[in-house]
């Protein structure tokens, strides 16, 4: 029987870098362009380090006390300069209602990366239900479904 070892692609190696530093609370402006393109529920699209940074401080200070990727468990797609992934993380809010993704109702994320020929960063959009612990019951269309698996 032989294994195929598959490597993990630059590209790849980077969002997984993206994730683990954004997790320790730093911006690895060094992996994005400089006029980069982002785009997050609730914010709508912003443009470079200075915008994005107004977006992860206003997350931190209105909405989530703490956060982490399941950075491990990420599932990438690739294709040409294309990166999307998806999965999920756990944290709690700024009352301490915890979240995990997989198990309660949010925490579950898609986010699409497109890089430069450079190897940079030029576009980050991501995707989430910003009511990671389901406090906006009235969003729920189907309310009968609140205690089943996530």
């Amino acid at each position: 029987m032989s294994t195929k070892l598959t490597q993990m692609s630059q590209q790849i190696q980077t969002v997984q870098e993206y994730f683990r530093r954004g997790d320790a609370g730093e911006f690895p402006a060094e992996l994005f362009a400089q006029d980069f393109q982002f785009y997050f529920p609730k914010y709508g699209v912003g443009d470079g380090a200075a915008a994005f940074m107004e977006l992860a401080v206003g997350v931190m200070n209105a909405m989530v006390k703490r956060a982490a990727h399941h950075i491990d468990d990420l599932l990438f797609i690739e294709q040409g300069n294309y990166v999307a992934v998806e999965g999920t993380t756990e944290g709690a809010d700024l009352e301490d209602v915890e979240w995990h993704g997989g198990r309660t109702r949010g925490g579950r994320f898609c986010s699409i990366f497109v890089f430069g020929r450079d190897g940079l960063i030029e576009r980050m959009h991501v995707y989430l239900d910003p009511d990671r612990t389901g406090k906006h019951k009235e969003g729920f269309v189907w309310p009968g479904r609140l205690n089943d698996q996530w």
